[in-house]
């Protein structure tokens, strides 16, 4: 026993008086990027460097525009070391306790001074938690920090699992500093193991106790009311203790219910406290059934999960708990219950949020490809399990990435965890699961069918630019759903890693396509891929019924939840009305009301039953949405009640002339009163028209997409009848395409009847128009929005009136959202505003495709898989479209919705559409 302790014995001091209970943290930098605190700073080369300056702390050195900037992929990399310094005071009666320096994370080695001493060993690792008993080498009054900070290790093998990985690859004190501050006879930390049953057991490492001295622990709740009495045990001459008891009855942890309680452990000498440790936890076990699947707390559980990796484009990987609780509740908000670290352990206020929201977390030892030497990787799985293995949101411990596995570390992480928790290798066979990363949808049927391991990739459904993600996902998860052996997945990835380049003008880099690769954008803008997800996820499944006026209000639902009853979930109805074409896209809610929650238990199957109003079949569209227990919006769907336009009556002026038609060389001109048409006789496409307010530049069609035809048919037909007539023209090739121009008297839109047929199989089937695109200012329209879709990712969207400004948004390379560009689904209705006039367009047909012009492709696509072919025309009106691939498939490997189109038996598709201008200037 030191003679620090033999002299507090000795009474020289009061306990009770010196110390507190708890142990004290006082920061020594700031908490996160938001608070921080200036320390001086020596930068050793690239930029502002060779002088000494300040640098706020917790960062990355690179984001407050020092060093230079790499990629892991990068083969030359910059290697500048940056030191700091910084004095603070020693805190109140330090030699009378035990004081340790706590970095929460450096990039990468770190060699600490106080006071010109070595606090300790340079520590190696950027991702973990460390500290030093600095007791010895304090001063009274001002101290001196001194870290000197090598952004390159030392260490080859912690250059390759770390350095070279496929991320950003930073330096400096990036996560916070800290004094830990502790009576001498301490608690040093807990490791608890609390099971679904009730049992826990709290090993206890402390300081030598002395005799008479006893160790209890008692479980409070988050409330701070006590659940029982405490259990002791008397201090022996050892340093490990383990405290064991049962609760009846706990609320157990889990996604859907994340139940927590405070485990208090505390070492008294008679009755009064030395010292004390409070630790959140909660009451759950997870086992992997060999052939059958995860459990958790004695269910089944389908993991929903993502990758995420700790980055924001400002402040690298510096964050904050705001971050960890937005990217916390955006992937709830996709119907997600977990996470995969990617690829190092977040910071610790990541996975406070994942217990108290609720996800399941796989917490990664960082090895991209390549694996720390084993003396290193040794001291650093005992870093990570030290420091997490009391969130009750991780249930494995991944050892690496993609091949980057230590197989001598596997059986470290049970050195240090009493829940035995699994060990996994992502990205292969291990431990009963296979995690395979990107399986095609083959892959998975034959997994099914010929496989005993357990299917859980962690990563999957690779979300390049727009590719992947929600795309495809749909038949990936029904497959999933109904695999034997299958225990979810992980998309890839929950967010662009995109940085604010501070030696380039500010620019968000995400490295060519290294890192574009979210459902969320750098300052997490969603995707389309986003609502997808959360459809595609959603726990309660709602089927979508044909509503005819015969409708009886029963809806099918299915309880996909592993825990939850519908019961604890509430619904509710709405009837809106849309609006007249305009940018005014606020619909009028006419009724509304609630639906009785049906108790249905988990994977079970029954009804909505909806109560409409006398009437409601005048409205335009139902909602239905539904709500977990926590009031979080699970899903919205929505159905259309009205047919597409019949002859639209918004453009019908009191004039009645009739239609004058006359010829100018190859030109056909038809006056239609409010807007005369130009048709080239020679290709029989529409050239343009005008308005007495002046030229509207649709033209240059409508064409069959992606088929050259030649015109057949070029025919002006009076009708005498009513005034108007009609214009006919054909063309055959590849297929054939007959349309149908008719005028009809009195301002009218003009109506196009059009049927076409293509032989073999096709990205895309439908007519097409020309338009400039540098006219169109934006986009009103009632259909599916408000995102674009790709034919195997249409889930998501909501049938309502919606608006965009235009935008040239590139998916990943840029991110303002929604995308202008692109197909939209199952549009009644058109309008693009534009320097010209408004343009509005009426539908026919359910479930027509309209395209507006044609996606930029990403300037770092190595290939076509997520840039899908595209019609040349810039307006259509399609009756199928494309799918899209991920950057590792082209789309036909990723399940029968991601297939090319094909007209069976050569049927013809035939539609209808009206053309109708409103002049806006």
């Amino acid at each position: 026993m030191s003679a620090r302790i033999w002299l507090l014995l000795g009474g020289m001091l009061c306990l009770h008086a010196v110390f507190a209970q708890e142990s004290q943290r006082i920061y020594l930098s700031g908490t996160d990027k938001d608070h921080t605190i200036n320390w001086d700073f020596y930068c050793s080369g690239g930029q502002r460097s060779g002088k000494w300056t300040s640098i706020p702390v917790p960062s990355n050195w690179e984001q407050q525009g020092f060093g230079g900037y790499n990629y892991g992929h990068d083969k030359v990399k910059a290697d500048e070391q940056g030191t700091y310094r910084y004095r603070f005071a020693a805190p109140a009666n330090w030699r009378q306790q035990q004081v340790n320096i706590v970095f929460d994370g450096v990039m990468t080695d770190a060699e600490v001074k106080v006071n010109g001493r070595l606090a300790g060993a340079i520590h190696q690792g950027a991702f973990y938690r460390f500290k030093y008993d600095i007791s010895s080498l304090l001063h009274n009054g001002s101290n001196l920090l001194e870290v000197k900070v090598s952004k390159m290790s030392a260490n080859a093998g912690v250059n390759r699992a770390e350095r070279n990985g496929d991320f950003w690859v930073l330096g400096g004190i990036y996560r916070p500093v800290y004094l830990e501050v502790k009576p001498l006879i301490h608690i040093d930390r807990i490791a608890i193991n609390a099971t679904a049953k009730g049992d826990f057991w709290v090993q206890t490492f402390t300081s030598q106790l002395p005799k008479g001295y006893s160790l209890s622990a008692q479980v409070f709740t988050m409330e701070g009311k006590a659940v029982q009495e405490a259990v002791s045990i008397a201090a022996t001459n050892e340093q490990t203790y383990t405290l064991q008891q049962a609760v009846a009855h706990p609320a157990t942890w889990s996604a859907e219910f994340p139940h927590r309680y405070r485990m208090v452990v505390q070492i008294k000498n008679g009755d009064r406290v030395i010292h004390q440790v409070t630790q959140p936890f909660g009451f759950r076990t997870i086992e992997i059934r060999k052939r059958d699947g995860i459990y958790v707390n004695d269910t089944k559980v389908m993991l929903k999960g993502v990758n995420r990796h700790s980055a924001w484009p400002e402040s690298g990987r510096t964050l904050s708990k705001d971050i960890s609780i937005l990217d916390v509740n955006l992937m709830k908000d996709m119907n997600m219950n977990a996470v995969r670290m990617s690829h190092y352990p977040p910071d610790e206020h990541f996975l406070e949020v994942c217990d108290s929201l609720g996800l399941f977390v796989l917490d990664e030892l960082t090895g991209w490809q390549a694996a720390y030497d084993t003396v290193v990787g040794r001291r650093l799985v005992r870093e990570l399990v030290e420091r997490d293995v009391n969130h009750p949101s991780v249930i494995f411990w991944d050892n690496g990435n993609e091949g980057g596995f230590n197989r001598a570390l596997d059986g470290d992480y049970a050195l240090y965890d009493p829940q035995q928790r699994p060990v996994l290798h992502p990205w292969e066979r291990y431990n009963g699961l296979d995690t395979r990363h990107y399986p095609n949808f083959n892959y998975l049927v034959n997994s099914s069918l010929y496989d005993s391991d357990i299917l859980m990739p962690t990563e999957f459904m690779h979300g390049l630019y727009d590719g992947g993600m929600g795309a495809g996902l749909p038949d990936f998860w029904e497959r999933m759903l109904q695999h034997p052996r299958c225990a979810g997945g992980f998309l890839w990835a929950f967010a662009d890693e995109g940085l604010v380049r501070t030696d380039k003008n500010g620019i968000i880099d995400t490295d060519g396509n290294h890192a574009p690769d979210g459902i969320v954008g750098p300052h997490r803008e969603k995707e389309g891929s986003f609502y997808a997800i959360k459809s595609t996820w959603s726990p309660v499944h709602i089927s979508l019924p044909v509503i005819s006026g015969r409708f009886n209000g029963r809806i099918p639902v299915e309880n996909r939840y592993d825990y939850t009853s519908l019961a604890q979930c509430h619904f509710r109805w709405q009837l809106l009305r849309f609006p007249s074409p305009g940018k005014n896209t606020t619909a009028d809610t006419i009724a509304g009301g609630i639906i009785a929650s049906p108790d249905l238990a988990p994977h079970t199957k029954g009804f909505l039953q909806l109560a409409l109003p006398t009437g409601w079949q005048q409205a335009d569209v139902l909602y239905v949405t539904a709500w977990d227990p926590y009031d979080r919006e699970i899903i919205t769907r929505s159905w259309p009640l009205q047919s597409p336009a019949k002859a639209p009556n918004s453009f019908v002026s009191s004039l009645q002339q009739g239609i004058n038609v006359a010829n100018s060389g190859d030109t056909m001109i038809i006056n239609n009163v409010h807007e005369v048409y130009y048709f080239s006789r020679s290709s029989g496409q529409l050239l343009q028209l005008t308005t007495p307010a002046g030229k509207i530049s649709l033209g240059g069609g409508p064409v069959l997409a992606g088929v050259k035809q030649e015109l057949k048919q070029f025919n002006w037909q009076e009708d005498n009848a009513h005034g108007g007539g009609s214009l006919t023209v054909k063309y055959e090739g590849s297929g054939f395409l007959q349309l149908t121009w008719t005028f009809r008297p009195g301002g009218l839109p003009v109506q196009l009847d059009y049927s076409y047929s293509i032989k073999g199989e096709t990205p895309f089937t439908g007519i097409t128009f020309r338009y400039p695109e540098e006219k169109v200012q934006g986009l009103s329209w009632i259909g599916d929005g408000p995102y674009r879709v790709w034919k195997n990712r249409l889930q998501g969207q909501q049938f309502g009136s919606w608006y965009k400004a235009y935008n040239n948004t590139v998916t990943g390379e840029s991110w303002e959202y929604p995308e202008f560009k692109g197909y939209h689904a199952n549009v009644y209705r058109a309008t693009f505003h534009t320097t010209e006039a408004d343009l509005t367009f009426y539908t026919a047909n359910e479930g027509t495709f309209l395209q507006v012009f044609r996606p930029q492709p990403p300037k770092g696509a190595s290939n076509n898989n997520t840039n899908p072919a595209f019609p040349e025309g810039d307006i259509g009106f399609m009756s199928a479209i494309a799918p899209i691939g991920t950057k590792f498939q082209d789309a036909a490997q990723m399940g029968p919705e991601s297939q090319g189109n094909v007209m069976l038996n050569y049927t013809p598709v035939s539609g209808k559409i009206w053309i109708g201008v409103a002049v806006s200037h």
